[in-house]
């Protein structure tokens, strides 16, 4: 099992190119289900993820080419060939976004069987808002031996979906699912992250009819069928987010080019606060925390434009080194602190209540063996141990791979002392 050594204490210092975002290439790359003429998608990072997605894809019968390296890789997707509505059970099982083909499978042909999906372990992520959403637009949908089977006769009819609380995967799943749908939908509390913008422009460029993409209501006028297109997938927020982290706790000073600032507006008041100087360009943005210690912050993650749970852990390793006494309450998975004991390990000082951590900055962090629990705990590792003393071993870093696209390069790049052991 690969492992990532880590050498900490050398301050990051240099720039670092943004993969495009995960977030936003999965669903995207599920949408083109419906497509009934070929299209390319540019700018998919090239993560273990991607390659889940595309592989589930390719055995329903789409036919995938890839080209471009694994920082920005190319697709083109012809979906014609689809003849089988199962998707695969082992694939599924291994990454929570393959439920995405759900919707897509059966507005376009009016059956899907998707196995109960995986995924990292931080907590529950209910499938009732896809469930329910299909069947308010028609669906028949029912959950048998570990299989959600949906069916439909003839086109979904439009209807109403409100969500009880905000689900991403859920909005997602029900917007594509009412492109092709008879009528007008109407989603309301949906989800306003930019991946779901970025979705809404990917499926208007192949006809759908959206409005109100990244507000909570969004309304979709189905047509009878998508054609082609093509589209550039946007920056990975949270991969710039991880980047400018491990500036700031390490004392560096980095420009993260190809990015949306705009994306980034309730971390970057954050990083203010913890003391960094911040220079904001177009499609750049540069820290400097070259000089003075940084403060601890309190953290709350929530849904877009609230801090993302997807940064928690990354903060934490900030909050570690910090002066002061912070809080940090995650709300939107009760089982995402299982970093909490490895970062404990490298002597942090962190007390658990309930869905809150309270941390109290420590002088250093040492080196240790720590392993990674889920994607992002990974990353909050990795920026731990860049600012430790002496050596960590990270295991189990199949977690990164999912989400991070050369991330021991990148690190690399901006001087830090990484490398992948193969083992």
């Amino acid at each position: 099992m690969d492992r990532l050594i880590i050498h900490g204490g050398t301050p990051l210092y240099g720039e670092v190119e943004i993969s495009g975002s995960k977030n936003a290439a999965l669903p995207i790359l599920a949408a083109t289900i419906l497509a009934t003429e070929p299209v390319k998608i540019s700018n998919l990072p090239g993560l273990n993820d991607v390659t889940t997605m595309t592989s589930l894809l390719s055995r329903l019968g789409s036919h995938i080419v890839l080209d471009g390296t694994p920082y920005s890789m190319n697709a083109e997707v012809n979906s014609n060939g689809i003849d089988n509505f199962q998707a695969d059970q082992d694939l599924v099982r291994a990454m929570r976004a393959s439920i995405l083909v759900l919707g897509p499978l059966l507005a376009r042909f009016g059956q899907a069987n998707v196995a109960l999906p995986g995924g990292c372990a931080i907590g529950v992520r209910p499938i009732d808002f896809h469930v329910k959403g299909l069947r308010a637009l028609g669906a028949e949908v029912e959950i048998i031996d570990g299989c959600i089977k949906a069916r439909c006769h003839g086109r979904l009819r439009a209807g109403i979906v409100e969500f009880d609380t905000i689900s991403v995967t859920g909005t997602e799943n029900i917007l594509m699912a009412a492109t092709l749908a008879d009528g007008v939908t109407t989603i309301k509390n949906a989800a306003r992250e930019p991946e779901i913008e970025d979705l809404a422009k990917f499926l208007t460029t192949m006809g759908a009819k959206i409005r109100g993409a990244g507000s909570h209501t969004i309304t979709v006028e189905g047509v009878t069928a998508l054609g082609g297109g093509e589209h550039h997938v946007l920056p990975d927020r949270i991969e710039a987010g991880t980047y400018l982290a491990g500036g700031a706790l390490t004392r560096g000073r980095i420009r993260v080019n190809k990015i949306a600032p705009e994306h980034l507006l309730s971390l970057l008041i954050k990083l203010a606060e913890a003391g960094a100087k911040l220079s904001i360009g177009d499609d750049w943005v540069e820290l400097d925390m070259a000089k003075g210690r940084l403060q601890a912050i309190n953290i709350c993650t929530g849904p877009y434009p609230a801090i993302a749970t997807d940064m928690q852990a990354q903060l934490m390793a900030m909050n570690l080194l910090s002066e002061g006494r912070s809080q940090i309450t995650e709300t939107v998975f009760e089982n995402r602190f299982m970093h909490v004991q490895e970062m404990l390990r490298m002597g942090a000082d962190i007390n658990l209540q309930n869905n809150t951590a309270i941390c109290t900055g420590v002088k250093k962090l040492m080196g240790a063996v720590v392993k990674a629990t889920d994607l992002r705990a990974s990353a909050g590792l990795v920026l731990a141990a860049l600012a430790a003393e002496g050596q960590t071993s990270i295991t189990h870093i199949y977690h990164i791979d999912r989400g991070y696209a050369c991330i021991e390069d990148k690190f690399l790049q901006l001087g830090a002392a990484i490398e992948r052991v193969l083992e």
